[in-house]
């Protein structure tokens, strides 16, 4: 088996091996995979992190061994926590978005193969709570909505669940309907607390969107932009265009600790 790793800010994850497939996910700086396949210029890839599969150009990431992928998902994982942060090496300057993995981090400086990086500004981890949940994905507020996106350029509704329980240092799946099937599922909407997932269905019940839950009966989301809105039990009210533009379908509570 060999294994890679994303070393550009955000990498395009596609359905197919073509630049015209559609992008369902993304892959962000640092973040490791086992690679499946090489066709052409593409290579199929299994990510760590959310445990997806797709195809990515081969001159997008950087090969590693074995024994380097064996020690980066055996530790926890650094992340940066800015939302976007300035890296730099004797070769090159990259910015990187929220949510970027830091291999090897130590004294503010992180390592992919023999290079170097240092951050010029670095937001520590701290212990992370379900308030923690809610400040992260704040950061995220106004970011445009990106079908397959996990950036703090464009994010998905997922995506945005994805990368900030990430940073918490929990690994969940990549899409809304994989995350439904993730932690303790709750009865009523009055048992929520910050930080909770709320799951939102279509007319043939299928789990379509998600977000998480903030005090005050609101919800932080990805729709048209990451943004704001009521929830109560029958979904998401959004006071502008004053009608209910999801319906809740469950609710779910992932452990922190």
């Amino acid at each position: 088996m060999n294994f890679g790793i994303g070393d550009l800010s955000v990498i395009p994850l596609r359905e197919q091996p073509s630049e015209k497939s559609e992008m369902v996910s993304q892959l962000l700086f640092g973040e490791v995979f086992e690679i499946l396949e090489n066709r052409e210029k593409w290579t199929k890839v299994h990510t760590y992190s959310d445990n997806y599969i797709g195809w990515i150009n081969e001159k997008q990431y950087q090969p590693i061994s074995s024994t380097v992928y064996k020690e980066l998902t055996s530790m926890p994982v650094i992340c940066s926590l800015l939302p976007l942060a300035l890296a730099r090496s004797e070769n090159k300057n990259i910015y990187i978005s929220m949510g970027s993995s830091l291999p090897f981090f130590n004294n503010n400086k992180f390592m992919i193969n023999e290079e170097i990086f240092q951050l010029e500004e670095m937001t520590l981890q701290t212990e992370m709570n379900n308030e923690s949940i809610c400040a992260l994905a704040l950061c995220f507020l106004n970011a445009p909505y990106l079908w397959g996106g996990r950036s703090i350029f464009g994010v998905d509704c997922s995506g945005l669940i994805n990368v900030v329980y990430k940073m918490a240092g929990i690994r969940l799946k990549r899409d809304a309907w994989q995350q439904s099937e993730e932690g303790i599922l709750l009865s009523f909407i009055e048992e929520t607390r910050p930080g909770d997932i709320a799951f939102f269905h279509n007319e043939d019940g299928k789990v379509i969107h998600a977000g998480i839950i903030l005090e005050d009966q609101r919800i932080i989301h990805a729709s048209g932009c990451v943004r704001i809105d009521q929830i109560d039990h029958f979904g998401i009210y959004n006071q502008t265009q004053k009608k209910y533009t999801h319906q809740l379908r469950l609710l779910r509570r992932v452990s922190i600790a």
